[in-house]
């Protein structure tokens, strides 16, 4: 019996408990662990808030999210800003979480996104991994493990997780859908991967501790389906009340577009898109391309996007990207009015 294994427990918005998926084929492996919805514009920077800690665990803290960015196209500013996107405690007795991605846009201001209740090893590293959209590698559709989910869920609900039999199906148990995720083929040297006995797999064979970014998790995030410096798109300037919409394309599997307007007085605005491309939209702002507003898939025509909001004066960016990320492309128009 597992009785001292820390573990990392993702944090999820009740909205994504039983939330559906469209089917797709698992007819290529090279799928993995950053979930697509939850990522950060291409070229962000993330504003971040220490709750506490100790100057050493502040550190390491910094020194661990340094890793991510100096491959992927991604800054952290510690700043200490009320508003930061990402705000971390070191409460002892709550473990080591994080919310995932853009996920922490929707939690209150005075309350943490990430917990660091242990650093052990690369743990918050692996933190700082979910901040910025990546899930757990045990989850990856293409890893093939079965679970002996008896032995787990006993394991994990004694001492030091002490989790619900549904917490281990949702942070262990459970896969990723596959039209959720983008990335690799199963990485067992993954720091997103848990360190886990081989009593918890049928095949008998478990993981080992992965305490730094693997060679895999590096390239990833620099790619062209994470956050790729060679590909940060110039805002497109849209007009508000354009009747005939301003046309585009997705040239290319994995690239987002992004455009910008001025809401010039405080109103109802609506964006959205047409065409025969199924695309999701982001709205950010205003004046910052962090700050998300609102996202959308299938709200409008078709599989159009459509988002309706009141507005105040000021400029706001608009995120385009194809729901298929690895393969979809194709042209659509977008339009702006009130």
């Amino acid at each position: 019996m597992t009785e001292h294994l820390n573990m990392c427990f993702d944090k999820i918005l009740p909205r994504d408990f039983y939330r559906p998926h469209r089917a797709l084929a698992l007819d290529d492996p090279k799928r993995a662990i950053i979930v697509i919805a939850k990522m950060w514009p291409n070229g962000a920077t993330l504003r971040v808030r220490f709750m506490g800690g100790t100057p050493q665990q502040q550190a390491l803290a910094r020194e661990q999210a340094g890793w991510w960015s100096e491959h992927a196209n991604l800054s952290f500013n510690f700043n200490d800003a009320a508003n930061a996107e990402i705000r971390i405690s070191f409460d002892t007795t709550d473990g080591a979480w994080s919310y995932v991605g853009t996920d922490s846009l929707s939690i209150p201001k005075n309350q943490a996104t990430m917990n660091l209740g242990f650093q052990d090893g690369g743990t918050s590293g692996h933190e700082f991994g979910h901040a910025i959209g990546l899930g757990h590698e045990h989850q990856n559709p293409a890893g093939g493990i079965e679970w002996n989910e008896d032995v787990v869920i006993r394991d994990l609900g004694g001492p030091p997780n002490f989790w619900t039999p549904e917490q281990t199906r949702h942070n262990v148990i459970r896969k990723y859908s596959v039209d959720q995720i983008n990335g690799t083929e199963f990485d067992p040297n993954s720091i997103m991967l848990y360190a886990f006995p081989g009593s918890w797999t049928k095949s008998g064979h478990g993981t080992h501790a992965n305490e730094v970014l693997s060679a895999v998790d590096r390239a990833f995030i620099a790619s062209g389906l994470a956050y790729p410096r060679d590909k940060v798109p110039e805002p497109v300037d849209l007009p508000v009340i354009d009747t005939s919409g301003t046309s585009a394309s997705i040239g290319s599997p994995g690239e987002e577009d992004i455009f910008k307007f001025t809401a010039t007085t405080g109103d109802r605005y609506t964006i959205e898109t047409g065409g025969q491309t199924d695309v999701v939209m982001k709205l950010f702002g205003p004046g910052k391309l962090t700050d998300l507003i609102a996202e959308d898939d299938d709200g409008g025509v078709g599989r159009n996007s459509k988002i309706v909001a009141d507005l105040s004066p000021g400029e706001y960016f608009v995120q385009i990207r194809h729901y298929n990320t690895s393969g979809g492309t194709g042209e659509y128009e977008i339009r702006v009015s009130k």
